[in-house]
This record gives structure tokens, sequence and C-alpha cells, in this order.
């Protein structure tokens, strides 16, 4: 076998050139959440790929002295501070680089072509090509990065199995960091392997192609939700101008790069800087010059091209890009007994890089040295009042703002400098009414915080799509003033914690979609110690019981928060979940291979509730003090920590910390966090329920009329504007559309214009009617009948009919156990039939409230 052409680069030739200049040291790059920084500024990435070229006169794949030199000068005028290359470059040419304030991405070539992981002995070479490719670069501070692979076909990665690639690729890039601890690694993928998932590099690298301005911010929305923590970087994206026309070419380049960086990129990298392109050789031999492509920003003989003056606007603008507008933004932070964390939250809001914006703290009548703080910092307005709780706190810093826009995050988190910035250029470029972005938890300095923050049930954002949000946590979160004004802002009946889930879901029942921006970071530091970690899981356990009292069509059977979006960061939901989908096109041809995940469901989390564990524990009672089978009691029990200790060896936990230790305490915050929720949301819904405690039900708009005798309720709404009854079925069925129900619309042979299924036991029929009261005045009605399914119906009376004939036959222990179980189906069906009319209820209100309809009370008057 040829040996790989990466191999023969990377092994540095004596040379014949002048010993350069000596180059000053570059300050090191270092990752930080979704950005890169250099001394504690910002780095954005602008740069240009160089290469492939056909070898020089000093034996490497780069043009000749003179021509980098006059290259690397045009690339300085136009604006870029990195290069890409797709070959290792020898010292010299990385000297020059750092002489040029150029940073550079050194790509390391292998094999990706061939079935390299059946080979025998091609991994080993690939392995040993990373390391030399890696030691070549070592130590000079000009190297940006290394990249450990580019673009692995997806033929071949259907080929090995996805799996075993991401695994190499991970080998590759302990290898890397083997050979140079300090460098930061990455691998380029693209759309065709999207799915490969790769988390266990410094950042996300990305070649995209899309030329289409919507399509291409989508995909960029969709990779920040891949990269996650991560900087993403989009490490090659391009027009050819033969084809395209040099015209067509700088436009597109241009809105690209604007584009990218205003949604948030850590960098943007253009291929290519030039027209000459030599094809590599696959083998070690037989490279070729690409004539027929144009995709340089100058040309061959590095005459400028349109594009090369367009990018060049792009990349001496400020970053993030300026906005059109910067409407007034008031950030309200709420502070209790804050004392640990104000000073660097307040630092943070100071140093905000946007220039229309206020900040106004509440002090919550704070016992400790919040209030002496907060006094320290003059730019801002303090509020002090005696403790109302969180809510009340956010509506007196509501009612206190000045600004459009209204934004929040808390007395424990510090925001990034461009925080502002990018959920205004969120509101601006989708004109929703509600924005909001990750939070993330900065490293701690000791074990334990470092596993409490990458435990599960922390603040984290749900998202339907890439773009929009079915919630938002408090953290992070903004408003238009407006908005907040018309749903009467924060329900103060949550004091700690709910608060801001209750208003994203009065949001979206009003028919607003909330916006989501994954550039818009803040660092949320998390509980510190075991025990404030599980106190803040009883808080949300009382929080979701006071939600339930609100919103109870949006929780399960469990009294859990069913969310129709995925919940970004969870740790708990995989074992028993089915296995991702990869959509791969036919014959593994698509040119976007995505992994599709599917939804989470109850079994996805029924090791870890309460209801299971009690279970298991009164089996194991059961068996130990009344005889019976032990094992049905310590199966669940070791499911449970099964669950626990996989669920503990995904957690992503600090290097400095990892370890046995660390492992075993995420396994038993996993294990112990929903235990003491559940608890807490039962006896608060017992508490709620008893009077003990007040609880705000949900918002009703009538009294529905219900008939036992039809099993049927009623509701009528009144309309001035000639709305029919096709727009009120419509809105009811946009609202359940997405909750998963199975839908079925009268084909013209039913008795009903709406069926509605959820599980297997229960089915609602709605029939609408529409009186005409003259001109535009309506009266519109909603019948809703709660049946039992065919299936229900079977059990029932397979379970009588059993206990019947083992009544006849005399034998009293099978009657006895077909009887309860009768009853106990029985009871899941009544108990379901009513749940579902109790969905119907809320769904028709809402649903009615979205198109202005007005209800109908029982005396008739609206």
């Amino acid at each position: 076998m040829q040996p790989l052409a990466s191999e023969q680069i990377c092994k540095e030739k004596e040379l014949s050139f002048p010993q350069v200049s000596p180059v000053a040291a570059l300050e090191p790059i270092i990752a930080k959440g979704k950005f890169f920084f250099v001394g504690g500024e910002k780095f954005f990435v602008k740069g240009v790929t160089y290469g492939p070229f056909a070898p020089g006169a000093h034996g490497a794949p780069f043009p000749e002295r003179s021509v980098i030199e006059q290259d690397f000068a045009l690339m300085r005028e136009l604006g870029a501070n990195t290069v890409r290359t797709f070959t290792v470059p020898p010292r010299w040419l990385l000297d020059l680089a750092g002489q040029y304030g150029l940073r550079v991405i050194v790509g390391i070539p292998w094999a990706e072509h061939v079935a390299f992981l059946d080979l025998p002995g091609i991994a080993c070479e690939i392995r040993r090509t990373i390391e030399h490719g890696v030691a070549a670069c070592r130590g000079h501070t000009a190297v940006f990065a290394c990249l450990v692979g580019n673009e692995i076909p997806p033929d071949m990665v259907r080929w090995h199995g996805p799996e075993r690639v991401r695994t190499f690729l991970r080998e590759l890039v302990e290898a890397a960091k083997m050979t140079d601890p300090d460098r930061l690694i990455s691998y380029a993928n693209f759309p065709s392997t999207e799915y490969l998932d790769i988390d266990f590099t410094d950042f996300v690298s990305f070649n995209v192609y899309l030329h289409q301005e919507a399509a291409f911010r989508s995909y960029v929305s969709h990779l920040h939700n891949l990269a996650e923590d991560k900087p993403l970087v989009l490490t090659e994206f391009c027009i050819d101008s033969i084809r395209e026309g040099q015209e067509f070419q700088a436009q597109t380049l241009a809105w690209q790069v604007r584009a990218a960086f205003e949604m948030g990129v850590a960098g943007a990298v253009i291929f290519a800087w030039t027209d000459e392109w030599y094809a590599l050789p696959l083998s070690g031999e037989g490279g070729f010059q690409v004539e027929d492509w144009a995709f340089g920003l100058v040309d061959r003989q590095r005459h400028k091209k349109p594009a090369f003056h367009a990018v060049q606007t792009q990349f001496h603008l400020p970053l993030p890009p300026p906005l059109p507008a910067y409407p007034k933004v008031s950030v309200v932070v709420c502070a209790y007994n804050a004392e640990r964390t104000m000073a660097p939250c307040l630092a943070s809001l100071e140093q905000l890089n946007y220039p229309n914006y206020e900040v106004i703290v509440v002090n919550d009548g704070s016992t400790d040295r919040t209030r002496e703080i907060a006094e320290r910092y003059d730019f801002i307005r303090l509020i002090n009042q005696e403790n109302k709780g969180l809510s009340a706190a956010r509506n007196v810093g509501i009612a206190a703002a000045t600004g459009e826009i209204v934004a929040f995050t808390d007395s424990d988190c510090v925001v990034d400098p461009d925080w502002l910035t990018y959920l205004v250029t969120t509101f601006l470029r989708t004109g929703r009414q509600a924005v909001g972005g990750p939070n993330f938890p900065p490293p701690e300095e000791t074990l334990v915080p470092s596993a409490v923050a990458v435990s599960p049930g922390g603040p984290t954002h749900v998202l339907l799509n890439d773009e929009v949000a079915e919630h938002i946590p408090g953290c992070n979160m903004a408003f238009r003033k407006s908005v907040l004004e018309e749903i009467n802002g924060f329900d103060p009946v949550f004091r700690a914690a709910g608060d801001d889930v209750d208003l994203c879901w009065r949001l979206q029942n009003k028919g607003y979609e909330i916006g989501f921006s994954p550039a818009a970071v803040v660092w949320h530091f998390r509980r510190n110690t075991v025990k404030a970690y599980l106190q803040q899981q009883r808080g949300y356990g009382k929080a979701e019981a006071q939600l339930y009292f609100k919103h109870p069509y949006r929780f399960n059977l469990l009294g859990q928060s069913r969310w129709l979006g995925r919940i970004y960061g969870d740790l708990s939901s995989f074992v028993l979940s089915r296995r991702p989908v990869i959509y791969s096109g036919p014959f593994g041809r698509g040119l976007f291979q995505t992994l599709y995940e599917p939804p989470s469901s109850l079994l996805a989390f029924l090791p870890l509730t309460l209801e299971w564990n009690v279970m298991a524990v009164l089996l194991c009672l059961t068996a130990l003090f009344g005889g019976g089978y032990l094992w049905l009691g310590t199966v669940p029990l070791l499911l449970s920590l099964w669950w626990c200790v996989t669920s503990a060896a995904r957690a992503r936990i600090d290097p400095r910390f990892d370890g046995v230790r660390a492992r075993l305490l995420v396994a038993l915050l996993v294990y112990l966090g929903p235990l003491v929720r559940s608890f807490e949301r039962y006896r608060w819904r017992i508490r709620g329920l008893t009077g003990v405690e007040p609880i705000h039900f949900a918002e009703t708009g009538q009294e529905p009329e219900v008939s036992w005798r039809q099993r049927a309720f009623h509701l009528a709404y009144w309309s001035e504007q000639g709305t029919e009854k096709e727009s009120l079925l419509y809105s009811t069925v946009e609202f359940l559309l997405p909750r998963k129900y199975l839908l079925a619309l009268d084909q013209g042979w039913s008795p009903w214009d709406l069926e509605v299924s959820r599980g297997i036991w229960s089915k609602a029929q709605l029939k609408f009617a529409g009186e005409n009261h003259g001109g535009p005045k309506r009266l519109l009605r909603v019948r809703c009948a709660v049946r039992m399914s065919q299936p229900a119906r079977l059990a029932v009376l397979g379970c009588g009919s059993a206990t019947a004939i083992s009544v006849a036959l005399g034998i009293g222990e099978l009657a006895v156990v077909t009887a309860l179980a009768g009853m106990v189906t029985l009871g899941a069906i009544l108990y379901q039939n009513f749940r579902l009319g109790r969905v119907m209820y809320h769904a028709v209100e809402i649903a009615a409230k979205r198109i202005g309809l007005a209800p109908v009370y029982r005396n008739g008057k609206a």
C-alpha cells in the first residue's frame, strides 16, 4: 500500500530559505461556551481556506514563499484573521502566518475515501498520521486548531456503521490530545453525515453549502442545537463563480457571512481564497490542477474578484453585526439572599455590548448583604421591598421598566457580553413576542458542585423545533412589554419556581410563539451542595403541583409535565426510549442525513418515578414478611439502579474531577432528584385539594353544562365578526395536533365533527353547530361526548364474563381475581374518560379565545 500523502507532508524537510525574523507569540485561544476568547476578549474566526496546492520548489504542498507573502498581505487587507489549510504546513509557513497576525486551522488529511476500518493496518496508519500532523504544529502559537478529519463520505460511514466511525474519530481526537494536550481539536463534518454526533471535540465544525438565505439560517440554528454548549464554526461555504457568475458569488457570500454571525456562529471560513486548486492524490500520486471550478475570492493570478470586496465589507464590520435598530431593553434581576453571586452578575450586566438598556434590580426582602452589594453599582435602579416571592418581584420589575422589551436573568447568573444583542436580533428578525436562550453551568472549583451541575432537573430549555421553544427558563428570557401586560404578567402564586413555565404556557395558549436564540448565552451557577440541589428539586415539585391545577392538560397520568418538545441536557430518559432513527435517503445518498429522535414517553422515565420505587419496595416487603417471590421487588429496584448508573456514565463531568466518586454522586442524584420532586408534588397537590394551601385553578370562560344522560358537556360562544363553526373546529384541531392526540375529522358519514383519542380506553366526540342571529352575529355551540373505546368495552366485558363463569363453576379464587381485575380496569377507564373530558374542555376554551370568541354563561349573558 502507498503511504498516505499526509504522512509524507508531516515530515518536515530542511529548507533552503533564509531564516525568518522572530515571530511575536500570539496569545492562546480558549473555547468557553459558544465562543472563543483571547485574553478575555471574544475572538470571532473570520477565515478563508488555503489550498490544496501543488508542491512548490520547497517540497511542501504550498505556493512559493513570495506568493504566500502576497496572499497573507491580501488576507489582512480582506479583514481575515484565520487561514484553514487542508495539509499540514511547514513551520516556516506558520511563522509567516504569525508575522501577518493570522491564525491557522490545520487540516490533517488521511484516506477517508476507503473502507479504513476494514483494511489491515490502515487504522493504525491513520492514527500515526494524526499524531505526526499534530506534533508538527506542537507549540506554535499561530496554530489555532487541528482538524483530525474532513467529510468522511456517507457511504463509508454507512458501510462501517455510525457508531464504529464515531468511536474511531474519538480515538483520533484522544491521540491528538495525547500529542499536544493544549491544542484545540475538531473534525470537519458536513450535512451528509450530520448524525455522527461528534460531541467530544473542543468545538463543532461544519461545512455547509446552502444558497438560499432562509434555508441557510434555519440550518445554522439546527447546527447550534447540535453543538449545544460548544462553539460552532462554519469551516466551509462557497459559491462557484464560473457557474453562478461573479456578481452572484459576491452577493451570496456577503449575506452568508452576515447571516452566520447574526445567528451567533463563533467563526466563518470561506472556501476558498484563490481559484488555484490542486486535487490532492488519493494514494500518493496522480494529483492534478482543477480548472473548471472557481470558488476563490481572488483568481489564480491573485486579482481581486467582486466577492473579495463584498466579504471585505462584512469582515470589517464589528461583531456581532450592527442591528437596524436598537429598541430599549429593560433588564430585570430579582434577588433574594444572593450575596454569593450578586457582584459577578451585576459586573457582567455593566459590560453588555448594547447601546440602549437599563438594569432594574428588585431586592425581594433579602436578609444578607445583597442590598449592600447592589448599592455599589451606580448604573442600576434598585427597588427594595419586603419578601413577596419571585413572581411578585418580577411584576414589580415589569411595572418599573421603561423599555420596549423586558429581559429577565437571575442573580446567580453571569451574562455573555452580547446577550442582549443576540436576543434583540431574534426579536427583529422573526417578529416573535418572546425570545429566550440557553443557560450553561460555569466551571466549578470542587467535585461536588461539578457533579451537581451535570445532574438532571436543572433549569433548561425545551424546543419544539430548532427556532421555536415550548419553554425558556426564567434565567434567560425576554418579552415585549406589551405582551406581558396583555397576560397580566407573572402569577404571584409561584413564589420560587414555576413562574416561567406558567407564563410560557399562557403565551402559547394565546397563540404566541416563543423564539429561541442559541447564541444569547448566560452562565448559571448551579446549586453547590447536595442539600441545596435536593432543596431545589423540592421547590420544583411544589411548582409542578401548582402548575397542575392551572394547566391539567399538560400533565401525564403521574402528574409529570408532558412536554411536546425536546428537553435539552436531560440524562434520565434514554434507556427505555426508542433508538434514534437516521434518515440516509435512498441508498444512503441523502444530502442532509439527519438523526431523528422519537419523543420521550412515560415509559422512558418509569424506573425513576416515586410510584415505581414504592411499588418495588412494597413487593419486597410483601415477599419478606408475607411470603412470595422476592425477585418481583428486587428486579425493579435493580433496574432503577442500572438506569442511574448508565445515566451517570453519560454525564459530561469536568475532566478535572471526573472519576468513580463523581460518577457515583451523579448516579445518586439521578435517583434521589425525581423521588424528592415527586414526593413534594403529591404533598402540595394534597395540600391544595384540602384547602391548606391556596391554589389557582385553570382560567375558564364558562362552566360547562353537563348532561349525564348523554355523557356529554355543552359549551357556547358568541361572535359578532361572523365567525363560523369551522373556525372553532380547526382552532381546536390546531391546539390538539402537536399534543400527539389521535384526531379523526368527519368525512361525511359520522354523527360527529371531530373524534379525539389518547390511550386505548377512551375517545371524545365533538360536534359543532352555528346559529345565525342576523348579520355577522353568530352563536356557536359545542357538544363533547366522552365514550369508552372498543378495547375498553371488550376488556370490561371479558372480565365480567370470566367472573360470571368462575362463579358458575364454583372457582371462587379465580372469580375474586377476575372481579378485582375488572374493577381496576373499569376504574382506569373512568379515570381516563374524566381526564380526556377535562382536556377537551380546556382545548375548546383555549381554541375559542385564540379566534376571539366570547364565552356564554349558563344564564345566557356573554
